[in-house]
């Protein structure tokens, strides 16, 4: 008898270890059938109807707040992160007339987590890059009332314009009336308002220009670091994961 519950005892935790294992599994492959199964594309747009959504755009599942979809207007080849919110007009089921409200260039990508918050024109350029937790939005809270909760004071707007090429660090904000020109770089958490040139560098609260390009001059202050050197045409995956190896090799020979 002894030797049957020692039997039992050893054999019953590897079963359940066995059967987390599997439950564990099944788990992720649901998780990422549904990822597939849920994405949103102009083949399979789900419960939107955008006013435009291009050719290889992608919303990954699971998507954030979307409404007023049909003023919406998604460029080719977007990349729109998970739980990214996407809105045009103050509230679901009006009629925003005959424009679009929010238009994204070719190749824009939205990081995951961030919110474009269109109440009035919001515009942004092809190939802007968002990272993680952007915050882009036309409409700003009033507190002209001191006596009113500013919540309940009719809110001001202006149109936001974003250039092409730019990247917005993660967590930064976009305030009503920006104008970003073009390849801007927004810095992690800067809060950006106003008028922004042609390739600037902007960082802080509120965003100020810490480096800027001029063809005369190039880049001041200076970049401290080399560019890096561009990959030769013609060059395949995998010979630069062979020169790869071959470095790590050197490296640990």
């Amino acid at each position: 008898m002894p030797k049957n519950r020692n039997t039992f005892s050893s054999v019953a935790p590897a079963l359940a270890a066995w059967r987390r294992r599997l439950g564990n599994r099944a788990v992720h492959a649901g998780w990422r059938w549904m990822q597939q199964a849920g994405a949103v594309t102009a083949q399979n747009p789900g419960p939107h109807r955008f006013g435009a959504i291009g050719t290889g755009t992608r919303l990954a599942f699971p998507q954030g707040t979307v409404f007023g979809a049909p003023w919406i207007r998604l460029g080719d080849h977007c990349i729109i992160g998970e739980q990214v919110t996407l809105t045009a007009g103050m509230m679901p089921d009006l009629d925003l007339g005959p424009d679009p409200v929010l238009v994204l260039g070719n190749g824009v990508v939205l990081g995951r987590g961030s919110h474009v918050i269109a109440d009035t024109r919001i515009s942004i350029g092809n190939d802007t890059f968002c990272g993680p937790g952007v915050y882009i939005t036309s409409t700003n809270h009033s507190y002209d009332d001191p006596h009113e909760p500013v919540g309940k004071q009719w809110p001001r707007s202006e149109p936001v314009e974003i250039g092409p090429g730019c990247w917005l660090g993660t967590g930064s904000v976009i305030l009503p009336g920006a104008r970003l020109g073009r390849n801007v770089v927004v810095a992690a958490g800067a809060v950006v308002r106003g008028e922004v040139p042609d390739h600037a560098v902007v960082a802080g609260a509120p965003a100020r220009i810490v480096r800027r390009w001029e063809p005369e001059t190039g880049w001041q202050p200076p970049l401290r670091t080399p560019a890096p050197r561009p990959i030769p045409d013609g060059v395949t995956p995998g010979q630069l994961r062979a020169l790869a190896e071959m470095a790590e090799a050197e490296e640990t020979g």
